[in-house]
């Protein structure tokens, strides 16, 4: 058996693509247009397993975008995605510039939570030892649920 990738449906591709591309810095591996099923599939892998996605051997996470307009809820009930980070506060200020909310804050300099414009929780974890404490993550209240 072999772990190929987690799907999650988008409201709005383009702003999908900011939060795990440009925010997150998650790499398209492969792009599918359907005409005739009216969806596009975006895959993305992280940096450090993009040779192994590029083979169909990493975890990868695939952005479905229905054409025509759908409600989705539950997000939370998806549970979330983790990622391991070279520099959690680097991402989280990053994630901030780009208008995202740190909803758990790393206040520990090992651990964060966001959330993705679909309300997918996206845990972020220091890779290596935690990080010493600074600001302004130290002071930062939990906003919302993740």
């Amino acid at each position: 058996m072999q772990y190929l990738h987690t799907m999650i449906r988008v409201a709005d591709l383009d702003a999908s693509l900011r939060f795990y591309r440009d925010g997150l810095g998650l790499v398209e591996t492969r792009r599918y247009d359907s005409n005739q099923g009216r969806f596009t599939l975006v895959f993305l892998a992280a940096p450090d397993d993009l040779s192994s996605a590029q083979e169909h051997k990493a975890p990868l996470i695939e952005l479905t975008y229905n054409w025509d307009p759908e409600e989705y809820t539950g997000g939370r009930n998806f549970g979330h995605l983790a990622y391991r980070v070279n520099d959690i506060y680097g991402l989280c200020d990053r994630l901030q510039t780009l208008g995202v909310t740190i909803n758990r804050p790393p206040r520990d300099g090992h651990m964060a939570f966001v959330r993705s414009p679909d309300g997918i929780s996206i845990e972020l974890l220091q890779a290596g030892d935690a990080l010493a404490p600074a600001e302004p993550w130290i002071s930062m209240a939990n906003t919302g649920t993740w």
